[in-house]
């Protein structure tokens, strides 16, 4: 069974307007996008990076809670749920990630985060019918939102760090927009890769087809890693700001008196 037209037409609209961008946005005085963002080895390996690892879980986990409840008859509700402890470790772990980002650098979380990310998927690739949640998902998940919480905040570090203070605003933007784009790319292309094109969720065929998705989402989480332990080095640093208290007013006070 063949695309239909309308899908051939979007993608083709759309390749050819990522071509165009930067060749439109190259002529202009005042760009959008500055392309001399690009020359900094940080900014493109921070946002390949962004790209390897967004793309990864956003087209796995798409898969998976399909298989949850297809493969091991969860309600929509459950599946989701199921993921929640993902959330929770971002919630956690993502300040104490951040402040490790500033003591030793983005680079080692940024390594090391992706590896843990990309084992958590290689876990999940093998739930399967009958799978218990707490023995078998539960730790999957875990050791994937583990490895995200561990890239996220140094990532950003790494983005800020790479662009003048003038551009923070447009390198804020452009790994936004990365990350969006990596996961329709994903969710659009990884079941065509993983052979699920065409064959029925409820079938055995679709639980083989989400494993083979996940174990290679998980090679790319790991290449995303490899990219950042290339091209990685510095973080944006953090000043402490002190905030005004009613001490230090009362204090100014008895000052000048």
């Amino acid at each position: 069974m063949g695309l239909s037209p309308p899908v051939v037409a979007a993608a083709l609209v759309g390749t050819a307007a990522l071509v165009a961008f930067p060749i439109i946005e190259r002529g202009k005085a005042e760009p959008l996008v500055p392309l001399e963002l690009f020359r900094s080895r940080q900014f493109s390996g921070a946002n390949g990076t962004t790209l390897a690892v967004y793309g990864a879980f956003a087209g796995a986990l798409f898969l998976f809670v399909v298989q949850l409840q297809q493969g091991l008859g969860y309600s929509a509700l459950e599946a989701g749920s199921a993921m929640l402890p993902v959330t929770f470790l971002l919630l956690v772990l993502s300040a104490r990630a951040g402040r490790l980002g500033q003591r030793f650098g983005p680079r080692l979380p940024m390594t090391v985060g992706p590896l843990v990310a990309g084992a958590g998927l290689l876990l999940l690739s093998r739930v399967g019918a009958g799978s218990s949640y707490p023995t078998a998902i539960l730790p999957a998940v875990v050791v994937f939102g583990m490895g995200l919480a561990l890239t996220v905040a140094p990532l950003t570090a790494a983005v800020m760090a790479a662009v003048e203070e003038r551009h923070l605003g447009v390198g804020s933007g452009v790994n936004n927009a990365v990350a969006r784009v990596a996961g329709l790319l994903s969710i659009a292309l990884l079941p065509l890769v993983a052979g699920l094109r065409g064959v029925d969720p409820a079938t055995a065929a679709f639980a083989t087809g989400v494993s083979n998705a996940l174990r290679i989402s998980a090679g790319v989480c790991v290449l995303g890693g490899v990219v950042a332990f290339v091209s990685v080095r510095r973080s944006a640093p953090v000043e402490p700001i002190s905030q005004p208290s009613m001490n230090l007013a009362c204090n100014d006070l008895a000052v000048r008196r």
